[in-house]
């Protein structure tokens, strides 16, 4: 895996070294902030089920000003703890609010304030009702203008709605999907 583009553009990440963990692609990384454009400029990005943190990393990279990462596995919020130290950016520690900083990890989303994130990116598992269950779990704390975007299996249609969030845009490229929500 490899930052895609912006000031860590070309850096490589470190891969989980267990079963389980399904990073995006760059490909479909690359997909996902063409779309978003200069929305993530200067944005509160919260990458949810973040994995390796190669997303939330790539919003840094292309000029984000906070990311939160939400991964309760505790070897995968190690790894991202990983990758972002071979980049020299600094972070809390897990469970930790940032003091100063711009980057926290957390291990669910419980605590969060509302409508407080521009950006959310959410990638849980390919299940059938996963996406589902994302939108629930974090669009309470999507900003009013805000974007929310959920990577799916594309053999999984996601809901239209869930509450006032509307499903704009899916973008599918092979297995995986990119679905953008907004108000």
């Amino acid at each position: 895996m490899r930052i895609v583009a912006g000031a860590f553009k070309g850096r490589r990440l470190r891969s989980p070294g267990w079963e389980g963990l399904r990073p995006t692609s760059d490909r479909l990384r690359e997909t996902l902030f063409d779309i978003l454009g200069a929305a993530i400029h200067d944005a509160r990005v919260l990458d949810g089920y973040a994995g390796t943190g190669a997303i939330g990393i790539e919003a840094l990279s292309r000029g984000a000003a906070q990311v939160t990462f939400v991964e309760n596995d505790h070897r995968a919020a190690k790894l991202i703890e990983q990758n972002l130290a071979l980049l020299a950016i600094p972070a809390a520690p897990v469970g930790r609010d940032p003091q100063g900083g711009h980057v926290n990890i957390r291990s669910g989303f419980r605590g969060l304030t509302e409508a407080s994130f521009d950006v959310i990116v959410l990638d849980p598992p390919y299940a059938r009702d996963a996406a589902a269950e994302a939108l629930a779990a974090a669009a309470g704390l999507l900003a009013p203008s805000g974007r929310l975007v959920v990577e799916h299996a594309a053999r999984h249609a996601p809901p239209a709605a869930h509450g006032r969030l509307r499903l704009q845009r899916t973008v599918t490229a092979g297995d995986s999907a990119l679905s953008f929500y907004g108000f």
